[in-house]
């Protein structure tokens, strides 16, 4: 078997420099072919140029007044609860009343008996004016003591 050989140095170096030449003979057509199309669409290039500068303008704008702002926060109107003279326990059993919950699931989440959650949800519908818990709910949410 014969060994393959390997190319010379000068023949490495005559690739490379035809290599170097063949490559800066296409980006002068390339510039040359560029400068042709400038010249002759100068006026579609500014525009582009242009309308592409106003497109990223209106989407920095945009981005801007669209950009969701942090929601206030939700203090319960602690003047609403006052006058009605809503305690701070029937507050968290209108808030679990709010979330679906039954009596007897509020109790066990209270560790109360469901009579007293039962007083609490009468009492409730007593102070906010409401014939139901739903309009109590309803109610809560329009005087901003529920979210």
């Amino acid at each position: 078997m014969r060994k393959a050989r390997l190319p010379s140095r000068s023949t490495i170096r005559s690739v490379i420099v035809y290599a170097l030449l063949l490559a800066a003979g296409a980006v002068a057509l390339q510039w040359i072919n560029y400068q042709r199309l400038a010249r002759s669409h100068a006026s579609e290039l500014y525009l582009f140029i242009v309308a592409g500068a106003f497109l990223l303008l209106g989407l920095l704008v945009g981005a801007k007044v669209i950009a969701a702002r942090p929601a206030p926060a939700f203090d319960g109107n602690p003047r609403a609860l006052a006058s009605l003279g809503i305690s701070a326990r029937e507050l968290t059993v209108l808030q679990l009343l709010a979330a679906g919950h039954a009596n007897k699931e509020i109790a066990a989440r209270l560790h109360l008996s469901p009579h007293t959650v039962k007083t609490h949800v009468a009492r409730l519908l007593d102070k906010l004016g409401a014939k139901r818990r739903t309009d109590a709910i309803a109610r809560a949410r329009e005087l901003g003591i529920l979210r």
